[in-house]
């Protein structure tokens, strides 16, 4: 039964609460044991997941009170609640709720301060949602009280277990930023599809991926039957724009069903949470964007820094064999990556360098990119050896800058990409854009020139 809102008056001149505590329970409440427990703020939609099912269950009936905390920088609590002395700085009124994200942009409401009247079997029980005093805190209560404590803490294992299940995270590809308080926010993330062939890579080297990865997903069962690891480690490494971000996110999409957390520069901080949360969602996959961000050489690095590349070793060096979760790492900068994480067994297995394009990937990509553009090129081979050096990234701006002149010279007609357009943006980007622009796109060398 879905918990409402409740109605009921206490009686005249009593603290609204504690004389709702004491109509439920029929007995004083200050002497009724409660047991406490803590929650990650971000945990909160799993909680309600789980306390909204746990009181739909047949043996269970509900009505829900909101709660006025009426002292400044306190929290609400059944203890202080229950007693007469301190009742009075707690009034009922409306139920306030967070509304939160979840997968596939719907929103969850979340009661905030809110008592849970129950009746369980007929026994009553009172749950209490407890805000943090200050913002900057990152935990929220939840306390229940009952008469006797070995049914107040049957219902609180029950309701960690169920939320540490994480009903709203499982399944799906999330991140965590940290707020301007230093608490963690998680961001579900809706990643489109990749096929197999729009992942420009050399075949040889797609399968060699493919199969730390994928084939590992595959035949789990019958790896972990035959006592092998499935914990597992891969470092992408090579130029900006080879495509080691997009080859992690074929990856994704290619293993429904895993748990997918990702950390970028603005998550490095919550590295141990992550990984926590990979422990607990398994199986799943964590992706790690510019891991030479956290594993620079310890000469180059910042005391945090530092600080984070040993958690991070520490977390992966923490996880069971057995525990199904894959880390993907990239990087543009193996020759500063921190030696200990890049090469000692049991956190990286394999490291595979994901090069710029040979001529055949080169002249994939200009297919790939040129999609939807009338190209009529007609000497493709000095284009291929001239691109040579260059990243999938290049190409692909190569070819936007090529439509754009040829759309100023056709001036609303048809829009034809030609070798002269061709030549203009190679010109633009090469010799007006500089050794910069070269970087920004990934390109190694400078392309060659005819002859």
């Amino acid at each position: 039964m879905m918990a409402q809102p409740a109605a009921d008056e206490p009686p005249a001149g009593e603290p609204a609460l504690l004389g709702r505590l004491l109509s439920h329970f029929a007995r004083d409440p200050a002497t009724l044991p409660v047991v406490e427990q803590e929650f990650a703020t971000y945990e909160r939609v799993n909680l309600q997941l789980a306390l909204t099912e746990m009181l739909a269950e047949p043996q269970r009936a509900s009505e829900l009170l909101g709660v006025i905390v009426l002292e400044e920088y306190r929290s609400a609590s059944l203890a202080r609640m229950s007693r007469a002395g301190s009742a009075k700085n707690f009034d009922a009124g409306p139920v306030e709720y967070a509304d939160l994200p979840l997968p596939g942009d719907r929103h969850l409401g979340c009661a905030k301060n809110g008592l849970y009247l129950i009746r369980e079997d007929d026994h009553p029980l009172a749950v209490l949602l407890t805000e943090p005093a200050h913002s900057w805190q990152a935990q929220f209560g939840v306390e229940v009280m009952a008469v006797d404590r070995e049914r107040a803490e049957t219902f609180s294992r029950q309701l960690a277990r169920r939320t540490r299940f994480g009903k709203a995270f499982r399944g799906h590809t999330l991140s965590l930023k940290q707020d301007c308080h230093g608490g963690l926010e998680v961001h579900f993330h809706h990643l489109p599809a990749i096929s197999r062939d729009e992942l420009i890579l050399p075949d040889a080297l797609l399968r060699r991926i493919e199969r730390h990865t994928l084939s590992f997903n595959r035949h789990t069962e019958v790896l972990r039957a035959a006592r092998r690891h499935l914990k597992r480690g891969l470092l992408l490494h090579g130029p900006p724009g080879t495509g080691k971000t997009l080859t992690a996110m074929y990856l994704v999409t290619q293993m429904p069903g895993r748990t997918v957390l990702i950390l970028t520069g603005a998550g490095m901080g919550s590295v141990e949470t992550v990984c926590k949360l990979a422990r607990m969602l398994a199986p799943a996959t964590v992706i790690l964007e510019d891991v030479d961000l956290i594993g620079t050489q310890r000469n180059r690095q910042t005391v945090d820094a530092n600080a984070l590349l040993f958690e991070l070793l520490n977390q992966m060096d923490g996880l069971a064999d057995d525990t199904d979760i894959l880390f993907v790492l990239t990087t543009n900068r193996p020759d500063i990556l921190e030696p200990a994480l890049a090469a000692r067994p049991g956190r990286i297995d394999q490291a595979i360098e994901v090069p710029p394009p040979d001529a055949d990937c080169r002249r994939r990509l200009f297919t790939l990119f040129g999609r939807g553009l009338d190209v009529a090129v007609e000497n493709w081979d000095a284009l291929i050896a001239r691109t040579a050096g260059v990243s999938g990234a290049f190409i692909r701006e190569l070819l936007r800058k090529a439509a754009v002149f040829a759309a100023e010279e056709g001036d609303g007609a048809e829009l034809v990409v030609r070798d002269r357009h061709v030549e203009e943006a190679l010109a633009e980007l090469l010799v007006a854009g500089g050794p910069l622009t070269q970087s920004l796109l990934g390109a190694t060398r400078a392309p060659q020139d005819e002859g």
